[in-house]
């Protein structure tokens, strides 16, 4: 399984922004090595708790970001969330009931989960932010 790294194609020029998003590529990535490492499947699932907390949290922090300066995709980027977070939850639920650890296809699921996330809508809110910040 391959881990994300960091790099400036990932930066959607917000600072805050992007620590946020630093820090969900690491939790990701500990969640990478403890799948490919086979570790107890507690330790993974507390992994997973962590990462989509952490999100949970993040996504609130754009929200907020949005509200004060008047994004006018906030409903849509809002509704995104709530999609993501949803996917990630069942997603959480199917490891938590099952007897089989995340296999490779959850891994790569959560990897454009998070991706795709900040290299569509959150480009869009970076940009758009850059201006009004």
């Amino acid at each position: 399984m391959k881990e994300l790294v960091w790099d400036k194609t990932m930066s959607v020029e917000v600072p805050e922004i992007d620590e946020d998003h630093r820090r969900l590529v690491d939790l990701f990535n500990l969640l990478t090595r403890a799948v490919a490492q086979g570790e107890p499947k507690p330790y993974t699932a507390a992994l997973m708790d962590e990462l989509i907390s952490c999100t949970v949290w993040h996504f609130k922090h754009e929200e907020r970001l949005m509200l004060r300066y008047g994004y006018r995709d906030l409903a849509e980027h809002r509704t995104e969330h709530t999609a993501l977070i949803d996917s990630a939850k069942e997603l959480q639920q199917k490891l938590l009931l099952g007897a089989t650890p995340p296999t490779a296809e959850d891994i790569d699921f959560l990897e454009r989960w998070l991706t795709e996330h900040i290299y569509g809508a959150d480009m869009a809110l970076g940009s758009y932010l850059g201006e009004v910040m």
